[in-house]
């Protein structure tokens, strides 16, 4: 099994979390795992993304070639095509309908969900209603987590041990909300293609 993940978004979304709570989930299972981040500015907006192997095999490279992900997990969805070249022929997108309008001439809302739903198999996933149902707004990017869960090649039991792992030092009430984020998020999105 070997599985090549790009997580994207800007500053504060909570990239980083995602790709600790998929390595955790990886690590206790123990498969092999390599992650690698870039950042773009050093403030909330900046892009941000991180490249995340998970592999039964020995990875010698931190980052993902050209055309080889499995996945892109954008948090924000104009940073999704920003990573097409990536994206192998059978890869999927699952990406946050919601934009975070950090530049003054961001696409239309409706041309950029279009331009994704074109671009290659994608999940589209209304993140924010998650978030707020699950009972708290920070829970935005577990939700995402949750929808991308199918495609990540770890099953969920296991990502919800790791999500527990590692909100356990917060408390259990923030622990049962990223769980209830994570589960909302499997079961609320749409497939486009």
């Amino acid at each position: 099994m070997q599985k090549n993940i790009i997580i994207a978004g800007v500053g504060g979304q909570g990239i980083l979390t995602i790709a600790s709570i998929v390595d955790l989930a990886a690590m206790n299972l123990g498969l092999h795992v390599k992650q690698a981040e870039v950042h773009g500015m050093s403030q909330r907006g900046g892009a941000v993304e991180s490249h995340l192997r998970i592999s039964t095999e020995e990875i010698y490279s931190d980052l993902i070639p050209l055309g080889k992900a499995d996945l892109i997990l954008s948090i924000e969805p104009m940073e999704s095509l920003r990573y097409l070249p990536f994206l192998s022929t059978e890869g999927v997108i699952v990406t946050s309908t919601e934009p975070y309008e950090n530049i003054d001439n961001y696409p239309d809302e409706k041309e950029l969900l279009n331009n994704i739903r074109e671009s290659a198999a994608s999940l589209l996933v209304e993140a924010k209603s998650i978030a707020r149902e699950a009972g708290s707004p920070k829970t935005y990017n577990v939700a995402m987590l949750g929808a991308a869960a199918p495609h990540i090649g770890i099953d969920a039991e296991e990502l919800e041990k790791a999500i527990r792992m590692f909100f356990a030092r917060k408390g259990e009430a923030i622990v049962t909300t990223n769980l209830k984020a994570f589960r909302l998020g499997k079961d609320k999105s749409i497939e486009t293609r």
